[in-house]
C-alpha cells in the first residue's frame, strides 16, 4: 500500500519539529522543504530510514515551490519570520509565498492544505507582521478554497523564544520590562496601569496536534481556527510566572509604548533584535482568541496549561540548577 506523502514547508522550525514527529508516527512519508538542507537533518531520526527527506527550496522561486509540492497528498506551510532581513521580508514570506505554496499544492492534487498564520492577523493592523499575515490568508483561500488556516496565540514550549527569552534576561538583568500603554498613568490605574497586553499562550504540542487533526479530516477545510491556551495572562503576569518558576527575584519595570519604541529603535541594528518597532505595534492589541472562529474544542483537543509545561524546561534557569544535577 502506498504511504501518504506530506510536504512541510519550514519543517525544521519550532512548530515543525513537533509536527514532523507526529506525522512520522502515522507512517507518512515526509518531505521537508527548507532553504538549507543541513538545518533539517536532525529531523530524520524521528522516523524510519528514508521516511523523512529534505529538499532545498527557495521560497522566492515558484518553480522550486512547485517541485517541493509535487506528488504530495498533504501540504503544510509553517514558514514565518519575526525579523525581516534582505529579501526575506514580511511581504515576500507572509503575503506572497503562502498563495504560491497553496497554488502549487492545488496543482499537485493535494487533498489537504494547512497554513499557519497568527492570532490578530487583520487587514487593518498597524503591525506589518499581522497585516501581511492577513494578506497571506486571503491568498491561500483564493488559491486553495478547501485549505485550513490556523491562528495560534503566542506558542510556548522547550524551544520557544517567549518564556525562554524572559527567563534568560532574568539571569543577568536586575529588572524585566513590562510594556503597558497605561504605565506611569496615576489616574487610578497605578504604576503598572493594566498590566500590559493580554496573551493566551498555547503549547506547541497542542498546535501540532491541531494541525494533524485538520489534515486528517476534510470537515476542517475552508475554515480558520484560532488557538489559545486555557488561560489569559497580562504581560506582567507572564513575567511574574516566569520569575516564580526560575526562583529569581527581579524588579518589574513598567514601560510605556513610547519608551518601548525608543528601545526598539536602539535594538534594530542587532543581528537578532530582542524588540522591534513592529513588535511594539503588535503589543498594542491583545493576543487572545476573538471568539468568532472555531478553536481547540472543534478539533477535539483540550489545551495544556502553561503551568504544566514550564517546569519541564525553565528549571535550567534556576540558580541552584547545577547543584541539583550534581546531586
Amino acid at each position: 500500500m502506498t504511504r501518504r506523502l506530506v510536504t512541510v514547508f519550514g519543517g525544521s522550525g519550532f512548530i515543525g519539529r513537533h509536527l514532523v514527529q507526529r506525522l512520522a508516527a502515522t507512517g507518512a512519508v515526509i518531505r521537508i522543504a527548507i532553504r538549507y538542507r543541513e538545518d533539517a537533518h536532525f529531523l530524520k531520526t524521528m522516523g524510519d530510514v528514508g521516511q523523512i527527506t529534505t529538499l532545498e527550496t527557495d521560497i522566492a522561486d515558484p518553480e522550486e515551490i512547485r517541485r517541493a509540492a509535487e506528488g504530495a497528498d498533504w501540504v503544510v506551510n509553517l514558514v514565518g519570520i519575526f525579523h525581516p532581513r534582505g529579501r526575506h521580508t514580511f511581504e515576500n514570506l507572509h503575503a506572497k509565498a503562502p498563495g504560491e505554496i497553496a497554488a502549487a499544492a492545488k496543482a499537485a492534487g493535494a487533498s489537504r492544505f494547512v497554513h499557519i498564520s497568527a492570532m490578530g492577523a487583520t487587514a487593518d493592523a498597524e503591525s506589518a507582521y499581522a497585516r501581511t499575515k492577513a494578506e497571506g490568508e486571503a491568498a491561500v483561500f483564493a488559491a486553495f478554497p478547501e485549505a485550513t488556516i490556523v491562528r495560534p496565540s503566542v506558542v510556548f514550549g522547550p524551544e520557544d523564544n517567549f518564556f525562554n527569552l524572559f527567563a534568560r534576561m532574568a539571569t543577568f538583568s536586575p529588572f524585566l520590562p513590562v510594556i503597558d500603554k497605561n504605565a506611569w498613568s496615576f489616574g487610578g490605574k497605578g504604576l503598572f496601569g493594566d498590566g500590559g497586553p493580554k496573551f493566551q499562550p498555547v503549547y506547541v504540542g497542542d498546535v501540532a496536534d491541531a494541525i494533524l487533526a485538520a489534515l486528517k479530516s476534510a470537515a476542517h477545510g475552508g475554515k480558520t481556527y484560532e488557538l489559545g491556551g486555557p488561560h489569559v495572562y497580562s504581560m506582567r503576569q507572564i513575567m511574574e510566572m516566569t520569575l516564580a518558576e526560575i526562583r529569581r527575584e527581579r524588579r518589574l519595570l513598567p514601560m510605556t509604548f513610547g519608551m518601548a519604541r525608543c528601545q526598539a529603535a536602539l535594538m534594530r541594528l542587532m543581528p537578532k533584535p530582542l524588540l522591534t518597532r513592529d513588535q511594539v505595534l503588535m503589543m498594542m492589541r491583545d493576543n487572545v482568541v476573538s471568539g468568532s472562529c472555531p478553536g481547540f474544542a472543534e478539533l477535539g483537543i483540550e489545551p495544556t496549561t502553561a503551568e504544566t509545561i514550564l517546569p519541564t524546561y525553565l528549571n535550567r534557569f534556576r540558580k541552584d540548577h547545577r547543584q541539583i544535577i550534581k546531586r
